[in-house]
């Protein structure tokens, strides 16, 4: 049945997101903020104590203080046509979900799962430009 998994794989329709996320550790947040603010002088879409967003290029680049880790990561989001082929998908390559990694809003159509590098992404059926 190779010719079933090669429409549902077009089916998938993987995209680049719109977002990426930089975990942060609490204490190199502000600074890490400042750098995107003051030195690279990045737009400030939005702020807080907890979350900064920043235009970067195309995408949105989201700044997360995160107490619990001990150093920063970045986390991407990939969109897709239907997250249950996708699902489908990726467990045939032998990629594994990872749910638990964060709690996704309720009635969110995506799932975490992180690459072969240990890189956490999104998969987001919802399109590209979800903020």
């Amino acid at each position: 049945m190779p010719e079933a998994h090669e429409q549902e794989d077009r089916k998938t329709g993987f995209t680049a997101g719109a977002n990426l996320a930089m975990k942060v550790p609490a204490p190199l947040y502000a600074e890490t903020v400042a750098f995107y603010r003051d030195v690279l002088a990045l737009k400030e879409l939005k702020g807080d104590a907890e979350t900064t967003a920043f235009a970067f290029g195309a995408m949105t680049l989201h700044l997360d203080c995160c107490p619990q880790m001990s150093q920063a990561e970045l986390w991407l989001q990939v969109t897709c046509e239907d997250s249950r082929t996708a699902a489908v998908r990726l467990h045939r390559s032998g990629i594994r979900r990872c749910d638990g990694i964060e709690p996704l809003p309720e009635g969110f159509d995506g799932f975490w799962i992180t690459n072969p590098a240990g890189i956490v992404h999104l998969i987001d059926a919802a399109g590209p430009t979800r903020q």
